[in-house]
């Protein structure tokens, strides 16, 4: 289902401040902007097979986002190959495509259009939404007036009410409070029961043990070691 060959990727890290477009221009014509390479991944290898469930483990900036957002197609690689096979579903981040402004309601089908989804099938699918996220009370008010853990439930909610061929998790058991993490990791079983490919990343070992069979672990950008879950997160604790 996803095929990560030798990938790398690179940003460039400005060395100096520039406050305005005008002085980016006069710096680039000049020839005096610099900026330092930088690599979030480095050569990283990675093949996951259908109804695999895999962890992602690794301390803050050693690139699991950066491989995650690869395999969506957010980014690309600098070297190397991607390749996934299926629907994507990414829960990167729980409130991406949430306007503040508007009510729950409205952003239910607003992000279910940004997923691909028709106002019908969004209509049909409204109260099992209502019924997950528990914001039935609060449906037609502003989404800016939410608690954080309300949001994630919502954006939970309306990401997984259809069935997709990957499933990609970044830190949503970490988000809201403990009832909600449940519901979260139950779905998430639910759904490998149905065959569903899981890339799921965490800081926390014990979730990783207890969703996923296998787990790769990632350190400043390269891959130390790959393998059943158990044995990945104890050599990564002991470290």
């Amino acid at each position: 289902m996803i095929e990560v060959k030798d990938v790398s990727v690179r940003f460039n890290l400005s060395k100096e401040k520039i406050d305005n477009l005008k002085e980016y221009f006069v710096k680039m014509v000049k020839r005096e902007l610099f900026f330092q390479e930088f690599f979030a991944l480095k050569g990283v290898s990675l093949t996951v097979k259908k109804g695999e469930s895999w962890g992602i483990i690794g301390r803050n900036g050693s690139g699991k986002s950066t491989l995650l957002k690869l395999i969506c197609g957010i980014l690309k690689p600098y070297r190397g190959t991607v390749k996934t096979h299926g629907r994507i579903a990414p829960l990167i981040e729980l409130q991406a495509g949430f306007d503040g402004r508007l009510t729950a309601r409205e952003n239910i089908f607003l992000t279910g259009a940004l997923l691909g989804h028709d106002k019908r099938f969004m209509e049909e699918h409204f109260e099992e939404i209502l019924d997950f996220a528990e914001v039935g009370r609060f449906i037609d008010v502003p989404i800016k007036n939410f608690s954080s853990g309300m949001s994630a439930r919502l954006g939970f909610a309306i990401a997984t009410v259809v069935r997709p061929d990957i499933l990609i998790v970044d830190e949503v058991l970490a988000v809201g409070d403990k009832t909600f993490q449940k519901k979260c990791e139950i779905r998430m079983q639910e759904m490998l029961k149905n065959n569903v490919t899981l890339l799921f990343v965490s800081h926390s070992c014990d979730d990783v043990r207890r969703v996923c069979r296998k787990a790769l672990w990632l350190n400043s950008g390269k891959a130390v070691m790959s393998g059943d879950s158990n044995e990945v997160c104890s050599a990564y604790e002991k470290s």
